[in-house]
């Protein structure tokens, strides 16, 4: 639920931006804060969150794809960086054309309960943020699955990921960089 909600946090910052909500009427201490630091501050909470994520990926189940008798298990590589942009601009664009904050609440709801049972792919935007890049890897047994990695990844000959982090039956973040 929580790369879920990561995933798909960022439609409310947009929102927010889009109708000027400042922190600023919050508190006497931040009436004179200019209008971007509350900009500033709902971006980084999705930031905060996801960073928080990467690094309860470790408590994930281990596991593993190694090469055997020096074959590599991997026989094709495919970046997904940008398959998904446009799903998630998609996104941005339905937050901008959403006229009051209910609509939003129900909007975000199904958005969130589609990507929570669709459990196939957990693509966040902001990992890139942090270096991670999304790939398809498609092994000899023609399965294909979503690896997560900090890794350049473009030969398929001997890729080996030996620690691998499981997010689900398809969907992996490697933690070796």
């Amino acid at each position: 639920m929580f790369l879920t909600f990561n995933a798909t946090s960022l439609i409310l910052v947009v929102y927010l931006v889009k109708e000027q909500k400042v922190i600023n009427g919050w508190s006497c201490y931040l009436a004179g804060l200019p209008q971007w630091v509350s900009y500033v501050l709902y971006f980084a909470v999705p930031v905060l969150f996801t960073f928080l994520s990467l690094l309860l990926s470790n408590k994930l189940a281990d596991d593993n794809i190694e090469a055997e008798k020096g074959q590599s298990a991997i026989r094709e590589v495919e970046q997904a960086n940008n398959a998904y942009l446009p799903s998630y601009l998609g996104y941005f664009f339905v937050a901008l054309s959403v006229p009051h904050c209910d609509t939003l609440i129900f909007v975000f709801a199904i958005l969130f309960l589609f990507t929570f049972l669709s459990q196939t792919l957990y693509f966040n935007p902001l990992f890139l943020v942090f270096g991670y890049h999304f790939y398809y890897l498609t092994t000899e047994t023609n399965i294909k699955i979503f690896v997560i990695s900090k890794r350049n990844l473009k030969n398929p000959s001997g890729l080996n990921f030996p620690n691998l982090k499981r997010i689900n039956d398809f969907t992996f973040i490697d933690k070796d960089k």
